[in-house]
């Protein structure tokens, strides 16, 4: 492995478990303030976070498509404040634990998507960790009266999103400078949280400074470093080697939800995060088909 590939993995290995524990700090932060406030400032904590790194020298590059820079950034941010707002909103109604796994689907869907993108073939391994995949969700999610929590369907929803996401970064990881791509997608995504916060939600100052902490870790860790580290790591990383890698934040975020917030799954939703997982990793693991 090159040293530039081994470095990229590392970088999304790290990328993985600050947002494994995001998954912590995001349900904390629900029994405080609205999920769209949390969002809304915590954005904004992760943009006042990389301001100072356009004035480093190393950052300013040329980027190939200068003038593609602002509207790739909104895009990359429009997508992503899809997920994370249904994300946030869906950790009110379920646990964190089972937030990460099923947001771990982007791992699935993002080769299913890149059928229609690239036009290759879905391999074996991509139908059988999807079905594996679908499995799992069916054991964590679906109660007895056969209905899916409210909770995980929102999630499920923002984890088509971050597929997307996802894909794009790809895309714009090697044409653009990584922080100035990562502030323009994190100030959209503020601007559009804290506009939805201010319609529908109560801004009460001494709920936000119970949230201290968590906000710090979701706004300058979650966003600020995070997502940077993601937009450098993909520079040398192909977009599905990139997500076997970060769907290990759902393994994260289970384990910590379990040691720091006292959730216990049941069997039969261990035995669906396993399942999960094994569709994730298999989907990703099996030689991928060419095109025809």
């Amino acid at each position: 492995m090159k040293p530039s590939a081994l470095k990229s993995d590392f970088i999304l290995l790290l990328v993985a478990t600050i947002w494994g524990l995001a998954f912590v700090a995001q349900r904390i932060g629900m029994d405080h303030v609205g999920p769209f406030t949390f969002n809304g400032l915590r954005f904004v904590l992760g943009c006042l976070s990389l301001f100072p790194f356009l004035f480093f020298p190393r950052n300013r590059i040329k980027d190939q498509n200068g003038s593609g820079l602002i509207p790739s950034g909104i895009i990359s941010g429009l997508i992503l404040f899809g997920g994370i707002s249904l994300q946030q909103v869906g950790l009110v109604y379920t646990t964190a634990g089972k937030a990460g796994f099923i947001t771990g689907l982007y791992v699935v869907m993002v080769p299913f998507i890149g059928l229609f993108i690239k036009s290759s073939r879905t391999s074996p391994g991509t139908w059988t960790g999807a079905v594996l995949a679908g499995l799992g969700m069916y054991f964590l999610s679906m109660t007895k009266e056969m209905n899916m929590a409210f909770g995980d369907f929102l999630v499920f929803l923002s984890a088509i999103c971050f597929a997307f996401h996802l894909i794009i970064i790809g895309r714009l990881s090697t044409r653009f400078d990584t922080v100035r791509l990562s502030l323009i997608q994190c100030c959209v995504c503020a601007a559009l949280s804290l506009m939805v916060a201010f319609f529908s939600e109560t801004f009460i100052l001494s709920d936000i400074l119970d949230v201290v902490l968590p906000l710090f870790y979701g706004g300058v860790l979650s966003v600020g470093v995070a997502y940077s580290l993601q937009i450098y790591g993909q520079k040398n990383s192909p977009t599905s080697h990139a997500a076997i890698i970060l769907c290990l934040e759902s393994v994260v975020a289970a384990l910590g939800g379990w040691i720091i917030l006292n959730e216990i799954l049941s069997k039969r939703a261990i035995f669906g995060c396993v399942l999960m997982l094994a569709g994730m990793l298999i989907s990703q693991l099996y030689p991928a088909k060419r095109p025809g």
